[in-house]
């Protein structure tokens, strides 16, 4: 028997962390500078996030990349990568798999910090958790600008919710399409498709890439937000239709019909 996903709308959290309402200190630091910090962090990243990254893809989720070359188009250039959000530690090595040999960065939800172990090293491996205060904001703006203008990737998920094995797109906002417009930068999509593997319940992962797309410069911020924004969801919702398993069944509980 599949499991049973329950939900009411789009915006529920259906995989709740330790502590979902973890407020991050007012000193965190989005970007560290201290040379023996950024040593340390660069092979913690090589040597223990890009090989168990590896194993994990390949020998656990079963991924394939397909049109992974259309990010090297970026060559020397930062991007932004957009994705759905339905693998829990899979969306942390998938991409990161996917952009080498340049090192990604992740907007990830401060709830991840309060996890065990990880979320103390979640900063020194690439997260850039999303601010809760102006203040905030403003060195969150500056991380991404600074990872951007220095030729990295940086993966957003705007989904903003985990739904595990999720096989459609969901309707998500254009928010955070302002990014690539105010840096006048690429952005890419990652749409995660799941089918039936021939010996086992579990589902095969094929990851699709799409792009780049370029913000149109000619429309107003907000329209050139949308357009991108309009861009990339219907590409995704065209690649999602490569699914063909449903590894959990997701019901509306108003509706009490499969999604």
């Amino acid at each position: 028997m599949r499991k049973t996903m329950y939900y009411t709308s789009f915006e529920d959290d259906l995989v709740d962390s330790t502590n979902q309402d973890y407020k991050l200190k007012d000193n965190y630091k989005w970007v560290h500078k201290n040379p023996f910090y950024v040593f340390f962090a660069w092979l913690l990243y090589i040597f223990l996030t890009i090989p168990v990254g590896l194993i994990y893809t390949k020998l656990i989720l079963r991924v394939s990349y397909k049109n992974r070359k259309v990010l090297r188009k970026s060559k020397l250039k930062g991007y932004f990568l957009y994705s759905n959000h339905t693998q829990a530690f899979g969306d942390v090595v998938m991409p990161a798999i996917a952009a080498l040999p340049k090192r990604i960065y992740t907007v990830v939800s401060p709830a991840n910090f309060a996890l065990p172990v990880i979320g103390h090293i979640l900063t020194m491996i690439g997260a850039l958790p999303t601010p809760d205060s102006i203040k905030g904001f403003k060195k969150f703006r500056a991380a991404y600008t600074r990872r951007i203008r220095t030729g990295h990737p940086v993966t957003i998920y705007p989904e903003a919710h985990l739904w595990p094995y999720y096989s459609k797109i969901r309707p998500f906002k254009d928010t955070s399409f302002r990014f690539p417009v105010e840096l006048n930068t690429a952005a890419f999509c990652q749409t995660v498709t799941y089918q039936k593997r021939r010996f086992s319940d579990k589902a095969k992962i094929t990851i699709y890439y799409d792009g780049p797309f370029y913000p149109d410069m000619t429309l107003s911020s907000k329209e050139a937000q949308k357009k991108l924004h309009d861009e990339i969801y219907n590409t995704m919702l065209s690649r999602a239709e490569n699914s063909n398993y449903d590894y959990y069944n997701y019901v509306q509980k108003d509706k009490g019909e499969k999604e």
